[in-house]
C-alpha cells in the first residue's frame, strides 16, 4: 500500500509499506497474526514494523452477525516500550449487495498509549451494479481519557478527533486493487508533540494491492 493507515492516521510516516498475515479457524474462535512494515515511524517511536496479533468469535443473532475481538500490537524497533491491548465488539448486517458494520474498539488505560482509547465506527460496503467494483465507506469518532498528553498524541494527536472513508476496489480472483479517499478533523497547526506526526492525519488518497494465498 501507499501507506499504511488505520483510523485516518498514517502508521508509516505517509510512506509505502508492506504487510503480510495468517488467519486459521480454531473452532468457534479464529486467529490472525498481521506484519506491517512502519518505516520508523515517528507516531510509534522509530518503531520499524508492528505485529498484530488478534483473537475473535463471532454468532448468528438472526440476520445480524456479531463479533468480538481481543488484539495485541505489538512493534519492533521501537525506541522504548510501545505495545497495546485492546478489544472490539461490532455487528454487521447484509441487505442485497450492501453490508453494513457498526461497533467499538476500547483499549484500557497502558502507559504506552498515555491513558485509555475509545473508537466508535460505522462502514459499509455494496457492489455496483453490472461491474466487478465495490464501493466502500467508513465514518470513526476516537476519545477517551488522558494521562499522559505526549504518549496519548499516538492515537489521538490534538485529542478527540473523527475520520472518514471511501474508496473504490476492484477484486478478481485473488488479487484486489483498491484507492481510498481518508481524512480526519484533526487540526493541522504545529503541536510540540513528537507522537502526534501532525503532517501525516490530514485529507489524502491512498492505493493497495493485496493477493490472498
Amino acid at each position: 500500500m501507499s501507506e499504511e493507515e488505520r483510523r485516518g492516521l498514517s502508521w508509516s510516516e505517509g510512506r509505502a509499506a508492506m504487510a503480510g498475515g495468517l488467519r486459521v479457524s480454531l473452532g468457534q474462535f479464529d486467529a490472525s497474526a498481521r506484519t506491517v512494515t512502519l518505516r520508523k515511524s515517528v507516531r510509534h517511536d522509530g518503531a520499524d514494523a508492528v505485529v498484530d496479533i488478534l483473537v475473535g468469535t463471532g454468532w448468528n443473532l438472526g440476520a445480524v452477525q456479531l463479533r468480538t475481538n481481543a488484539a495485541g500490537h505489538v512493534f519492533a524497533g521501537a525506541l522504548r516500550p510501545m505495545d497495546y491491548v485492546e478489544a472490539d465488539v461490532s455487528a454487521s448486517y447484509a441487505y442485497g449487495p450492501l453490508y453494513v458494520t457498526i461497533g467499538a474498539i476500547g483499549a484500557p488505560s497502558q502507559r504506552s498509549i498515555g491513558g485509555s482509547n475509545v473508537h466508535f465506527y460505522a462502514n459499509a460496503n455494496a457492489g455496483i451494479p453490472g461491474t466487478p467494483f465495490t464501493m466502500l465507506a467508513e465514518i470513526g469518532h476516537s476519545s477517551g481519557k488522558v494521562r499522559d498528553a505526549v504518549r496519548a498524541a499516538r492515537l489521538r494527536p490534538g485529542g478527540d478527533y473523527s475520520n472518514w472513508r471511501l474508496g473504490l476496489q476492484h477484486r478478481h480472483a485473488r488479487l484486489t486493487i483498491g484507492v481510498d479517499y481518508i481524512g480526519t478533523d484533526v487540526s493541522r497547526s504545529d503541536i510540540a508533540n513528537r507522537f502526534a506526526d501532525q503532517p501525516n492525519s490530514g485529507d489524502r488518497i491512498i492505493g493497495r494491492v493485496q493477493i490472498l494465498f
